[in-house]
């Protein structure tokens, strides 16, 4: 075990503990693994159920040389501050905080330490996360694979400049939460509608999941599988003159728009 193969996670939160399992499933040896965690008892349960080491974050910075900072952006500044001593030109800084760009990051520690910028989504906690990777000032191709390396067995990573960022924080990284609004009030129109919650949840569940797999898995562009379902004078297009009178989907695009704003907004803070 080397300090070159070895790895640090640091942030014991839920994107933290699915990178970490991801990891172990995909073969890396929990004595390869290290995690640093705030809140002892949330690191020592962490610890014995992974068995990877839990230690400080300036050990973590002395022991690794890949260090993934899964810390909330509000915490970044003290743990640059706490690491900026002990980290070098040769480490490689994962970050996947929102809002915080590469060059903030690189300000804050020595001369040409590498980073790059990692921005998954919350699937990563059943492994099926779209994460998309970017490089900064002093990252190399190399850097770029590794980090790559490290997000595959928790989902689907592509590469992408960093000023495209904002654009799949707004897409992808808050996309869950439009998927799950969006079963909401499907689950609630089912309600409506005559049918139990569990029922009209279980419908809708597996509705939008084999959606999800035929879009992935056909290559077919959606308006063609849309209009496979749409009947003339049916059921569903009747629904979807509702939807456009409503402007749904208009809505959709000022609320990616005004995600994609507020991205930049916490970046310049």
């Amino acid at each position: 075990m080397s300090e070159q193969t070895m790895i640090a996670v640091i942030g014991a939160g839920k994107m933290g503990e699915a990178l970490v399992s991801g990891l172990l499933k995909a073969g890396i040896s929990p004595d390869d693994l290290l995690i640093t965690e705030r809140y002892e008892e949330r690191a020592r349960e962490f610890s014995e159920q992974y068995s990877v080491k839990a230690v400080s974050n300036s050990d973590a910075a002395r022991q690794a040389k890949t260090l993934v900072l899964a810390v909330k952006p509000q915490d970044m500044d003290g743990l640059l501050a706490e690491l900026a001593p002990v980290v070098t030109a040769e480490h490689l800084i994962v970050t996947i905080a929102a809002g915080i760009t590469t060059s903030a990051i690189e300000k804050r520690l020595a001369e040409g330490v590498p980073v790059v910028w990692v921005m998954p989504n919350t699937p990563a906690l059943v492994g099926e996360a779209m994460s998309v990777v970017a490089a900064g000032a002093h990252a190399s191709g190399h850097h770029l694979e590794h980090a790559e390396e490290l997000f595959r067995p928790v989902g689907k990573v592509i590469r992408l400049p960093e000023t495209q960022l904002d654009a799949v924080t707004a897409l992808s990284g808050s996309g869950p939460a439009y998927v799950f609004y969006l079963v909401e009030a499907m689950t609630d129109a089912g309600i409506l509608l005559g049918l139990p919650r569990a029922i009209a949840h279980d419908l809708i569940v597996q509705t939008v999941y084999g959606s999800a797999l035929m879009l992935r898995d056909t290559g077919e562009h959606p308006v063609t599988l849309r209009e496979a379902v749409t009947s003339p004078a049916g059921t569903t297009i009747a629904a979807i003159r509702e939807l456009e009178n409503h402007g749904v989907r208009a809505a959709f695009l000022s609320a990616l728009e005004a995600a994609r704003d507020r991205s930049r907004e916490l970046a310049g803070q």
